[in-house]
């Protein structure tokens, strides 16, 4: 008896697919950089999002254990204000964000008839209740659309799902560059919520990107945490894509690899070491190296780096070696 047909795509169409989260690390398994304090302006806890402010504000950035209970979640971001802003400026801000690659974005058709809504989902667990804001902004052509969601009761973990517009105008660059932003707004000065909050896509007017944001930044008390972040194609929010530890540290050290060594000896007598090697993942562009060990304290440079490899040198006495690491960092 020969085998039946199923007649209908029910089961593809109702099926959860995998690769469908265009953040990296949401879950905030990978923190190469480990805990940093008192950031302004940059990475620090899990890898791949970045602190940003105008103003007087500065946060402790970790990887924390504390998660919502039962969702599957080991770690989270935690944003611990270390110095605090309470009396915003026009021109003061604070967000929390991940910045995407245009060639990891083509699916999205932004710009096209066929572009496709956004669906943002994400826990959050804050001191401070009130409005929120999340924002998408297209740094290829400056254009943006802002979301509000509120949090309801302090210190509790809360589940978000927030649904962006397609947008048919402004095609994505297919490149390496920075060209989208997704941003966790914290606090916001007049000059960016003194307008009407824009909740379709348009040319971007700083005075409608985040109207009505509580200040989140304004006690040394504050904490703030997220985990669980997903960007998806579509109007539905699908389960989250929990992605292998190794899976995610691969798409983490595209932008940024820790420890990075080196080591040479002298040849021939001479007084210059050599070394090189290669990264573990190709990099966005050439890395910027920074020497974080140096075991003989030599105090070696870089002579090159590229995608893919480094060459570092060392003027030094003859018979002296060389052992030391460096940071990768080619974060957009």
């Amino acid at each position: 008896m020969a085998l039946s047909t199923i007649q209908n795509n029910s089961f593809a169409d109702t099926a959860v697919h995998g690769r469908r989260n265009l953040i990296i690390n949401g879950a905030m398994q990978v923190a190469q950089r480990g805990t940093v304090t008192g950031v302004t302006s940059g990475y620090g806890g899990p890898d791949r999002f970045v602190f940003a402010r105008s103003g007087a504000a500065a946060v402790d950035m970790s990887q924390s254990t504390d998660v919502p209970s039962g969702s599957g979640f080991a770690k989270s971001t935690k944003l611990d204000v270390s110095t605090a802003d309470s009396s915003l400026a026009a021109g003061d801000y604070a967000l929390w964000a991940q910045r995407f690659e245009g060639l990891n974005l083509q699916s999205i058709k932004k710009g096209s008839s066929n572009a496709e809504k956004l669906t943002a989902s994400f826990w959050i667990k804050s001191s401070t209740t009130g409005t929120y804001i999340l924002e998408i902004f297209d740094s290829d052509n400056t254009r943006q659309v802002s979301a509000s969601y509120s949090v309801s009761t302090a210190d509790t973990w809360e589940h978000k799902v927030i649904t962006f517009p397609a947008d048919t105008t402004g095609a994505i660059d297919d490149d390496n560059a920075n060209s989208l932003t997704l941003a966790f707004w914290l606090a916001a000065g007049s000059d960016f919520s003194g307008g009407t909050l824009n909740t379709s896509w348009a040319a971007n007017t700083n005075a409608n990107r985040v109207v009505g944001q509580v200040n989140a930044v304004d006690d040394i008390a504050n904490n703030i945490y997220f985990t669980g972040v997903q960007l998806e194609l579509g109007s539905d929010a699908t389960p989250f894509e929990h992605r292998s530890y190794g899976d995610e540290l691969i798409k983490c050290q595209r932008y940024f690899e820790k420890e990075v060594p080196t080591w040479g000896t002298p040849r021939n007598n001479d007084s210059i070491i050599h070394s090189s090697g290669y990264f573990k993942v190709q990099k966005r562009a050439s890395p910027t190296m920074t020497l974080i060990g140096d075991v003989y304290n030599n105090s070696p440079a870089i002579q090159q780096s590229n995608l893919n490899y480094y060459v570092t040198y060392d003027v030094t006495g003859a018979d002296t070696s060389l052992n030391c690491t460096f940071d990768a960092d080619a974060e957009l």
